[in-house]
């Protein structure tokens, strides 16, 4: 089969990270490994993954085999940490996070300690060591948000573009990404359902009418290296994506490893949404959009806000959000052949059947 011909924004991705210093933060995480996988594979000088979990990070040591990916064992949350594994460095992706939604519940503070003051550090460092390039990975749920791990994460975006509304003359571009669920990542519901499917136990789900937007892996890390080849300080990026029915999800996951269709519904979990935004109505008054993203671009005005009540214009903008009720919406059948498209998912069914996986 003949090698995938490298896109023009691909080659000029391999062109900017030749030779450079990347840092990603959390990234023995599913993002980290990817992302590294590709930076090794654009002839990056380095790779730093700053990390709390050793263990993980001897593993992917031992995976990976490549001396240009180097090892700091930190918190963002410890800022000494931050600044040394910053240093020298050219582009940072910042993936620490607290990411689960119930566990943020219980241990707000921790949120706040790890996704919003661990971020102020990242970028801080990121400024005093003369980083290029900063992208902060968001979450749909930072949008109107319900829970402790969104309004952190609302908050991180906040960090991002206050740091660009006051230091216009930074040499460090800081910038977010927002995307919903990525499939098949840590704490996500697929592989919980293929486990449960393995060990002959009925799918649990908290309510199946529920909506949530689909993303792979693939295409999160695409959306990353899109603010970092496009940014402005304080953009954010979000990456439009389809949805679908959590009922609509656990049909499809049993239809593909071919067991009945039952479901056994637990309720919602603590401050759980029905359904996710990805852009509010007022972000998409401003937003620019460029096909499969929008840009959401800093509001930089300043405190003085007279000039804007005497000058300002009013226009109509967009009457509703993006989100998961009205994005379009995945049946079935669909969802079924985005989830073949998943490198895990088809190594569990060539593990049950290799005929299924074909």
């Amino acid at each position: 089969m003949a090698a995938r011909r490298a896109t023009t924004r691909e080659k000029s991705m391999s062109f900017m990270t030749a030779g450079r210093r990347v840092l990603i933060t959390g990234g023995t995480g599913s993002f980290g490994q990817t992302m590294t996988r590709r930076l090794l594979d654009r002839d990056v000088a380095e790779v730093r993954i700053l990390s709390r979990d050793e263990a993980k990070q001897d593993a992917m040591r031992r995976t990976l085999g490549d001396e240009r990916v180097r090892y700091h064992v930190g918190d963002v949350r410890d800022r000494d940490s931050v600044e040394r594994a910053t240093r020298d460095v050219d582009f940072i992706f910042h993936a620490a996070a607290l990411k689960q939604v119930p566990s943020c519940e219980f241990f707000p503070l921790e949120a706040v300690r790890t996704n919003i003051l661990g971020s102020a550090n990242v970028v801080e460092a990121a400024a005093q060591n003369a980083v290029g390039s900063v992208v902060l990975l968001s979450t749909d749920k930072a949008v109107y948000p319900v829970n402790a791990m969104g309004m952190s994460k609302a908050l991180m975006e906040k960090v991002a573009q206050a740091h660009a509304r006051n230091n216009p003359n930074s040499a460090t571009t800081v910038s977010c990404v927002r995307y919903g669920n990525v499939m098949y990542s840590r704490g996500s519901v697929i592989p919980l359902f293929i486990e449960q499917i393995k060990a002959g136990r009925t799918l649990t789900v908290t309510d199946p009418t529920m909506t949530r937007f689909l993303m792979s892996l693939a295409d999160s890390v695409d959306l990353v290296e899109h603010a970092f080849h496009n940014a402005r300080p304080g953009d954010v990026f979000i990456r439009k994506a389809p949805a679908c029915t959590i009922g609509d999800l656990a049909e499809a996951v049993c239809q593909l490893f071919d067991v009945p269709f039952k479901l056994d519904v637990i309720g919602v979990r603590h401050s759980e949404k029905w359904h996710e935004t990805l852009a509010s109505r007022e972000e998409l008054t401003q937003a620019d959009d460029f096909g499969n993203f929008y840009r959401v671009p800093l509001d930089a005005r300043d405190l003085n806000y007279a000039l804007y009540v005497s000058e300002g214009e009013l226009g109509d903008g967009p009457t509703e959000d993006f989100n998961s009720a009205n994005a379009p919406r995945l049946g079935v059948p669909e969802i079924m052949e985005l989830l073949m498209t998943l490198p895990e998912v088809r190594a569990e069914l060539a593990l049950r059947d290799p005929v299924l996986a074909c």
